[in-house]
């Protein structure tokens, strides 16, 4: 009987290492960085409190605050304010806004006061928005069981749980190496050369130089992780996914924090489905499959029950 393949624990070690530590990195800057103020507003904070007001807390206690005094609008919709329709003064500095619309803690707003003048944008805090992107890439929406992407790799790799979890590690490192590039080469030197055309060649390139190396590396230093992956790891350069999260980087404008979030949740996501897919093939190895169904058929009924199972992580909001 032929054993299965070791596993390349040092390697894996070191990409799971270098991953941590740059998101423990992003969020230690993500807290001890000060909130940014304007001199001279007279807005010191605003805070949305859902379904339908905002809490306003300013710099100087308030003369007489009026709803006309406050202009609230979606940062996406400047030209359509949202009607405050009451001002109720709380603690001193601190007036909250009744609205006549519905409003979301993840929304970006902006409010404009006129008595005295000052502005604010309104967003949501930035650890609640990179956790709120992450688990929305890798489970609500996960790019394997909700948008079917990157089905070559998934299907050729999980066969056996060593080289899913081999492939999930090295796969997050990758995406996150090339998200994180992808979205600097287009916010400082695409987006202001007006070179957004070449965004698909310049990704693909980014994508392919970073899986070369990871291949040489791996060749060096793991050749049975190597020889495990196959070749899947150079198609991991035209993998879908790899290719869709600077995309959607790209077309949503997103700052760093979006971007790293995107990257860092979508290769959890991918990570998580190789092993639930490759622990359920183990499994029906000892079980008794039809002939027709063997193989192939059967991984894509078992890819559709578990894309059944991530549909009821749909419509979940982590800012109630």
């Amino acid at each position: 009987m032929a054993s299965r393949m070791p596993v390349a624990r040092p390697g894996l070690a070191f990409a799971l290492a270098v991953v941590t530590a740059a998101l423990a990195a992003v969020l230690m800057m993500l807290m001890l960085a000060p909130p940014v103020e304007a001199a001279g507003d007279p807005i010191a904070h605003v805070r949305v409190a859902p379904p339908n007001e905002i809490v306003v807390r300013l710099t100087a206690p308030p003369a007489d605050p009026r709803p006309e005094d406050f202009r609230f609008t979606e940062a996406s919709a400047p030209d359509a304010p949202i009607p405050v329709t009451a001002v109720r003064v709380e603690d001193g500095n601190r007036v909250r806004l009744t609205l006549d619309a519905t409003v979301h803690p993840s929304q970006h707003y902006r409010l404009e006061m006129t008595r005295p003048a000052g502005a604010r944008d309104v967003r949501p805090s930035a650890l609640a928005l990179m956790f709120t992107i992450f688990l929305s890439s890798a489970l609500i929406n996960n790019f394997v069981f909700t948008r079917y992407l990157g089905l070559c790799v998934f299907f050729g790799v999980s066969k056996r749980r060593e080289t899913a979890i081999g492939m999930g590690i090295t796969f997050t490192a990758v995406i996150i190496a090339t998200g994180m590039f992808s979205w600097a080469v287009f916010t400082y030197v695409l987006k202001p050369l007006h070179l957004g055309f070449l965004q698909v060649v310049v990704f693909i390139g980014a994508v392919a130089a970073v899986v070369q190396f990871l291949d040489t590396m791996l060749k060096k230093t793991h050749p049975q992780l190597h020889r495990g992956f196959g070749v899947y790891l150079m198609l991991i350069t035209t993998n879908c996914i790899i290719l869709a999260v600077p995309l959607l980087n790209a077309a949503a404008d997103a700052s760093a924090i979006e971007a790293f979030s995107l990257a860092v949740g979508s290769g959890v996501g991918f990570a998580l489905a190789l092993f639930l897919m490759s622990c359920a093939r183990e499994k029906l190895e000892l079980a008794r499959v039809p002939k027709s169904f063997e193989g192939l058929p059967m991984a894509f009924a078992l890819a559709g029950l578990f894309a059944l199972a991530f549909m009821g992580f749909s419509g979940l909001d982590f800012f109630r």
